[in-house]
């Protein structure tokens, strides 16, 4: 039996590249196009990062029928949604180290499975207690097919083009949001169980599973830290004559940088590192702190401010819709500004349409406000996924963008509820002016703690971001990746 990506049997050792040919890294930076693997790649990862979004935002439209049905209180609500980011902070911490260790690409497939079964119990679910038991088990999938995804890809994609990619492969999962919208607008009215089948459509991106077991490649980097030159090499070879037949030119020569060490745990927590985990976290958990607590209580905020459920379920169907484009705007700017800077300039017109949201009256300047909104923290999100994996060394990266991440998603524990006892203490205008708050903090964190990583190699990156082996103290197995 061979491996779908590398054509050598599974079990068997690997041996290096010949003293002096070019690495597999270096020659995959001098990749200067997206290839049409690369396409494939992103059409796939696409689809299977729509499901993500499809069943992330589940519970957020079932929420007022289960009010309803459930006799469900606002802090019942908050509960639930908190248990979900709770299991998404595991999933977060799980998916990166397994990732490091098994493999980005196991580890996103196994992810994809994992949640979509926890999604169909969801629908199963009988009591407050069981929904809440399985979402939280959702969450631990989501995050860990999530961000392994975004590992993969900034580890599998040219370096002026990371941004891009990582961009249109947001806009194709991005589209899961007005899915999971509409579908919620038009199954739930159906009936008083109806709302069981818009989880059962957010398990269905498992059938993604299929095609990427044949068609997704293990990630050149993380081979290549585990001593699998070869397989790498034979897939580089495969990725440069697709770029040669693509551009009719010959490849610019390759850039070797110096091979980075084995690295421990404890490495994240010195020196550049540490300011890099301080700072993608934080970003992370403002992040989470105002994308979520908008998506996700702007449809119970609005019924519990005097719209209908279907007046609400409407307006959060229309802001759905910007999503899309709000990927499609970060396309131009990504891979051609400084990332920090863009991101502010993007969370500061996000903090002012926030507060029209809540502060001004009238169903046009709701939806008006509320969808621009909607739509730039969508391409803020673009930047900051396309940033967080940058800055780590490769064999770092898995678990520092999970760490980083997983506070974020941890502090959706805090931020549901924080939400209501907000809303609950000084009502729906304060919830506005806290998230834009979150929003504006989000952008500042970049430019103060961050640094530029706009088409540089991740080599080149990470470089000096762990110490020599010569400078540590004895290495024991503990710890090590």
């Amino acid at each position: 039996m061979t491996t779908p990506t590398t054509g050598q049997p599974p079990s068997e050792p690997v041996s290096k590249r010949a003293a002096g040919t070019p690495s597999a890294t270096a020659r995959l930076d001098r990749i200067p196009v997206a290839t049409t693997s690369h396409r494939r790649w992103a059409l796939l990862l696409g689809f299977l990062f729509s499901f993500d979004l499809i069943d992330l935002n589940t519970f957020a439209y079932v929420a007022p029928r289960l009010r309803e049905q459930w006799d469900l209180s606002l802090d019942g609500v908050g509960v639930i949604t908190s248990v979900g980011f709770a299991g998404m902070f595991l999933g977060a911490l799980l998916g990166g180290r397994l990732s490091d260790r098994l493999g980005r690409r196991r580890v996103l497939l196994g992810a994809v499975v994992f949640y979509s079964c926890f999604s169909l119990l969801s629908a199963l679910s009988l009591t407050p207690w069981q929904l809440g038991a399985t979402r939280f088990l959702t969450g631990v999938g989501l995050q860990a097919m999530t961000g392994v995804l975004l590992v993969w890809v900034s580890e599998m994609f040219p370096r002026a083009l990371r941004g891009r990619y990582q961009s249109w492969i947001l806009v194709l999962g991005f589209i899961g949001v007005p899915v999971s919208a509409w579908v919620s607008r038009l199954v739930i009215p159906l009936g008083p169980e109806s709302w069981r089948w818009v989880f059962v459509v957010g398990a269905l991106g498992v059938a993604g599973v299929l095609v990427a077991a044949r068609i997704l490649p293990e990630s050149v980097r993380w081979q290549v830290a585990h001593g699998r030159e070869n397989a790498a090499l034979s897939l580089v070879a495969r990725l440069e004559k697709e770029a040669v037949a693509r551009t009719g030119a010959p490849l610019p020569p390759p850039a070797e940088t110096a091979p980075l060490p084995r690295a421990r745990l404890a490495d994240l927590l010195t020196g550049r590192n540490r300011r890099r985990l301080i700072a993608t976290s934080l970003v992370s958990v403002f992040l989470i702190l105002c994308f979520y607590g908008f998506n996700s209580w702007v449809p119970t905020l609005l019924v519990e401010n005097g719209y209908t459920q279907s007046e609400s379920l409407t307006v959060t169907s229309v802001l759905a819709a910007a999503a899309v484009p709000g990927a499609l705007l970060a396309i131009p700017f990504i891979d051609r500004w400084d990332r920090r800077w863009l991101l502010l300039g993007i969370e500061t017109c996000v903090a002012a349409l926030l507060l029209a949201f809540g502060l001004i009256d009238g169903a046009t300047a709701l939806i008006v406000s509320g969808f621009l909104a909607t739509m730039l923290l969508q391409c803020g999100v673009a930047v900051q996924y396309t940033y967080i994996p940058e800055v780590f060394p490769t064999p770092l990266r898995g678990m520092g963008a999970g760490i980083a991440t997983g506070f974020g998603r941890l502090s959706g524990v805090i931020g549901g509820v924080a939400v209501s006892w907000i809303y609950t203490t000084f009502g729906f205008a304060a919830v506005f002016v806290y998230l834009a708050a979150m929003a504006l903090l989000m952008g500042l964190v970049l430019v103060v703690l961050g640094e530029r990583t706009t088409n540089k190699a991740l080599d080149e990156i990470g470089s000096d971001t762990v110490p020599p082996a010569a400078a540590r103290e004895p290495r024991t197995t503990r710890g090590e990746l």
